[in-house]
């Protein structure tokens, strides 16, 4: 059986790339260091690490290990954590992990929402996209993961409980002076822009994009890339490109001269994403039960 010292032991050195960091990292000598890895090596039979100049790095078989080692030590510390936490509401932490239009919406509701409920609690939140969200779910780093998917977005880990929040409907944003005005009734045929320039974001909003074109009959020209909602509209006012974004990019951010009108069939679903089935410790509960109610 693997033994969970030396797996952080491990973890550290593919963190730091020496075994001097990785001592001063963790508080060990350098020696235990190495017999810590001598040890694992010979529990696994496997070469974990190489020189390398100066400095250290992993072989495949400890790239391997380091990557199923991040996974196990999260969980085993977020168990720990919500044993701790067990006995109740008074004290602890709960992680939020979500993306930038639900942390420019709905999140910070539900963030006052949990400190009025339990004033004690600490929440600790942190801004990804479903992927790196996810990574951090499976590896204990967080405890519920806002995240979206489309319908032809592959699945998650069987591993992942998803709780669906909201259904957020997609807009194509076009250069027009809306004056802040809400997103217009009239809805949007993509067929009308083959020719235009397209602003693609994320890895999985770029994939939906192209999903949407390829259904419509063209292959879209992507000039332009970015995340940010704000530079995304400003570019399309500025006439550079269109685009298309989320209901909840727009609360988030409304350009007055962008005009958004509704693409059919088109829906991002939201989901609050935690580990396992339930029951699930009292502060996560807590965190999706806030969740629930700022929608």
């Amino acid at each position: 059986m693997l033994d969970v010292t030396r797996l952080r032991v491990l973890l550290a050195v593919a963190r730091t790339g020496s075994l001097t960091a990785a001592a001063r990292e963790l508080h060990y000598a350098q020696p235990s260091v190495s017999h810590h890895l001598a040890r694992l090596e010979a529990e696994t039979g496997a070469k974990l690490i190489q020189r390398a100049g100066r400095g250290i790095r992993l072989t495949e078989a400890g790239k391997l290990l380091a990557e199923r080692a991040s996974d196990i030590v999260g969980r085993l510390d977020a168990a720990a954590e919500e044993l701790a936490a067990h006995v109740g509401l008074q004290s602890g932490r709960v992680r939020l992990s979500a993306f930038p239009s639900a942390l420019g919406t709905f999140v910070p509701e539900a963030a006052a929402l949990l400190r009025r409920a339990h004033p004690r609690l600490r929440l600790e939140l942190t801004e990804t996209e479903p992927p790196e969200a996810l990574r951090l779910l499976r590896a204990g780093r967080t405890d519920v993961a806002v995240m979206f998917r489309y319908d032809d977005t592959a699945p998650e880990d069987p591993g992942i409980q998803m709780i669906h929040l909201w259904d957020d409907p997609s807009y194509l944003i076009t250069p027009g002076d809306a004056r802040g005005d809400p997103p217009a009734a009239e809805e949007a045929e993509l067929t009308a822009y083959t020719e235009a320039s397209w602003i693609a974001g994320c890895d999985r909003c770029r994939s939906h994009l192209l999903d949407m074109c390829d259904k419509a009959g063209f292959e879209p020209r992507i000039s332009f890339t970015s995340d940010d909602i704000v530079a995304v509209q400003a570019l399309v006012a500025a006439g550079i490109g269109i685009t298309v974004l989320p209901g909840l990019a727009l609360r988030a951010h409304r350009h007055p001269a962008v005009t958004a009108r509704r693409i059919p069939g088109s829906t991002r679903h939201v989901y609050a994403a935690v580990y396992g089935r339930p029951p699930h410790p009292p502060a996560t509960e807590a965190l999706l039960t806030a969740l629930r109610k700022s929608l």
